[in-house]
């Protein structure tokens, strides 16, 4: 099964804009803690993302923002266990596990999930690779720091990071045609430096010769260049800063507003097609 689903998502890539529909079951996400914590409300919602538009679904049990607390292993799979089930039951799309901890995506994967997100790139937990290589599934490697350097030439550590992290997916023996990267936007940057790294997209896919997925959605930095801080403001920042990243070659966005994705990505794409 995670052959099929994993596959069916790796398909889309270069054919059109992926769009990754974020399901957090935590009570402490950013945006939407609390939500969709429950089985049937966690269902519901990912059936509203696919009907959306959205092409994969995106499940968090460990918030992940900058500052939050970490999460036991068992506690975070307490929380996942009785939603994965149903929902790999009963909605057909590819489902992708936002996790740094490879026990989670062992046990995830097992059940039927096909792709791992990992916000640490491999470079936390030590045995996420040979997960990644012993399971088959697709891998997200994002760029993160623990800390931010105002004074930090943020291409040069991108071009680290993940040549870091491809060395350790290599010696485990993870596929290349298998992985995306993630530049982090909103992780251990200035903002500055979160805008130059959506503005390095396209030389970032040159190097390394792998798809961009991009994760912007609802995070402050969207609303700062227009001086607004509410819903609008931040829909807006995010539909601009993901078409810019499509514009230069972006792949996969994940994002909690799948419909206004797929409306937006709609209209580019057909002007691209007519130019």
């Amino acid at each position: 099964m995670i052959g099929d689903r994993r596959d069916a998502f790796l398909r889309l890539i270069g054919v059109k804009p992926v769009i990754m529909g974020v399901l957090n079951v935590t009570p402490d996400s950013f945006s939407d803690g609390g939500r969709f914590q429950s089985p049937g409300a966690a269902l519901a919602q990912a059936k509203k993302l696919v009907a959306d538009g959205a092409d994969i679904i995106d499940v968090g049990a460990e918030s992940t923002r900058p500052g939050s607390t970490p999460v036991p292993l068992e506690e975070e799979w307490r929380r996942l266990e009785p939603l994965l089930k149903p929902l790999l039951a009963e909605v057909a799309a590819p489902f992708s596990i936002d996790t740094t901890k490879a026990e989670i995506a062992r046990r995830a994967i097992a059940l039927g999930v096909a792709v791992i997100n990992d916000v640490w790139g491999l470079q936390r937990d030590p045995a996420m690779a040979d997960v990644a290589a012993e399971t088959g599934a697709a891998l997200v490697i994002m760029h993160n720091r623990e800390t931010i350097d105002r004074d930090l030439d943020i291409q040069s550590d991108l071009w680290r990071f993940f040549d870091r992290s491809l060395e350790l997916a290599d010696r485990a023996g993870v596929l290349r045609a298998r992985i995306l990267l993630d530049p982090g936007v909103g992780f251990g940057k200035t903002r500055a430096q979160n805008l130059r790294a959506l503005a390095l997209i396209g030389r970032l896919r040159a190097a390394f010769d792998l798809p961009i997925l991009i994760g912007v959605s609802r995070k402050r930095l969207m609303s700062e260049p227009s001086g607004g801080a509410g819903v609008d403001e931040e829909l807006a920042g995010t539909l601009a800063a993901n078409l810019a990243a499509r514009a230069r070659g972006a792949s996969v966005f994940r994002v909690h507003d799948a419909a206004g994705h797929a409306a937006a990505f709609a209209v580019f794409e057909a002007i691209a097609r007519a130019g």
